[in-house]
């Protein structure tokens, strides 16, 4: 019977009882073969397979793999279980996709954050670049705004600092709804008071001012236009607070009981003469100044009323 061969390695199996002469030749032809097939393979590379229970499946599963060594160190002490691996089970994404992750130092709890997120691609690249700190973020914690109310920030090109004119407003949307003005310079029911470009004001209804009461013989300007005032003795008229740079003008209710009155010099009247007081009667005056009080153009009504 003549010398056979091993079905996957070709080593030569000796006929038994013969080639007594080339026995030791065939042999060591053979653990040559064995030597040049396990080259490299150390005994203790060897025992990393010593208890391995993976499958001809789960091993071909690096058929094919690229990966070089440092790439496949990069799991060394990876302490991932099956279940976490096989997330990435179908993941289609690129190796510059994963390497957006390199350096993130989120933690699992920040991550799972985006679990369940239903927003795209292009939705969640609308934060590429932006700046905001956690903190900032934080400030949509809670927010009920639908993406509808949301958009109408779209577009925005208000800076920080404008936006944050309304840090602290207390208005509610009726009070900062008063200034939704159909057309300036026309005043509306229940709306702020607008002038036109050319600077005027039509009031769309009646005018009314404040009456103040004098408890002394001061007309502050800063009170009102219309004041009223009994004397009963001498008394000395002043005004205060006349307001610069632009007309004013007051009316006085005067009373009269009983003394003497002493008007401003910076008053004048018609023809110079200050009006002559009727004892218990009231009288009407009217004073205008256009420079800040330096000179009242003063007048009294003709008619004294009762």
């Amino acid at each position: 019977m003549a010398d056979t061969n091993t079905t996957n390695y070709s080593f030569v199996k000796p006929e038994i009882g013969a080639s007594e002469d080339t026995w030791g030749t065939k042999l060591n032809a053979n653990w040559d073969s064995v030597d040049t097939v396990l080259g490299g393979v150390t005994a203790a590379e060897f025992q990393i397979l010593d208890g391995a229970t993976v499958t001809t499946a789960e091993l071909n599963i690096l058929d094919g793999v690229t990966s070089t060594t440092a790439e496949i160190n990069l799991l060394d002490g990876v302490t991932t279980t099956t279940a976490e691996l096989n997330i990435l089970d179908g993941v289609t994404a690129t190796a510059i996709e994963l390497n957006i992750l390199d350096g993130v130092t989120s933690t699992t709890a920040e991550i799972n954050i985006l679990d369940g997120v239903t927003a795209s691609t292009a939705e969640l690249n609308i934060l590429d670049g932006v700046t905001a700190n956690t903190a900032e973020i934080n400030l949509l914690d809670g927010v009920t705004a639908t993406t509808a109310e949301l958009n109408i920030l779209d577009g925005v090109t208000a800076t920080t600092a404008e936006l944050n004119i309304l840090d602290g407003v207390t208005a509610t949307a009726a009070e900062l709804n008063y200034s939704d003005i159909t057309t300036l310079g026309t005043s509306e029911a229940s709306k702020i008071v607008t002038a036109d470009s050319g600077g005027k004001v039509f009031f769309n209804g009646a005018q009314r001012s404040n009456v103040v009461a004098m408890a002394a013989l001061n007309m502050d300007c800063d009170l009102g236009n219309y004041f009223t005032k009994t004397i009963a003795a001498n008394s000395t008229f002043s005004f205060s607070n006349v307001p610069s740079g632009a007309s004013y003008a007051l009316t006085l209710e005067l009373t009269h009981t009983s003394g003497t009155v002493t008007w401003p010099a910076s008053v004048k009247w018609p023809r110079d003469e200050a009006p002559v007081l009727t004892t218990g009667k009231t009288h009407v005056f009217v004073f205008f100044t256009d420079d800040g009080g330096t000179r009242w153009r003063g007048a009294a009504l003709i008619n004294y009323t009762t």
